[in-house]
């Protein structure tokens, strides 16, 4: 019988955005090389069946269903991708880039194209670090 070797997180992520259509694939790797570069202690996994990006340093204690962990989910549709950072009202969003009210703190982001992801690069990466600066770490 043969062993079935399980794929480290970061090659499922890898395997998964090369079963995407080039054009997207191209948008999906682009934002995920910007937000990995953002901060070392950004993790990503498959989660929700689509790229997700986690924080992997130390935290206090908390619920697992508060997502405190999770900084952002990749939701891919067709003609747009939108990130969701399942705890985004962290962030005050000086720059505007955050969209959405949504009751449970969720905020979003959608991208048309390689253009746009490039034209907020800066901007997401300020989010992101918004958000890091957030976490409850561990003193």
């Amino acid at each position: 019988m043969a062993k079935t070797v399980k794929l480290s997180d970061e090659d499922q992520v890898t395997a998964h955005i090369q079963k995407l259509d080039a054009e997207l694939a191209l948008v999906v790797q682009t934002i995920r090389e910007i937000i990995l570069s953002t901060d070392p202690e950004i993790g990503q996994q498959i989660k929700w069946n689509n790229p997700s990006f986690y924080y992997t340093g130390a935290m206090k204690p908390f619920d697992p269903k508060e997502y405190k962990r999770d900084i952002v989910v990749l939701n891919l549709h067709k003609g747009r991708i939108m990130l969701v950072f399942p705890t985004g009202t962290r962030v005050k969003n000086h720059q505007g880039l955050l969209e959405g009210a949504y009751a449970d703190g969720r905020r979003t982001v959608v991208f048309k194209d390689i253009d746009d992801v490039r034209s907020k690069e800066k901007l997401l990466q300020n989010v992101i670090k918004e958000w890091l600066d957030a976490v409850e770490k561990v003193d």
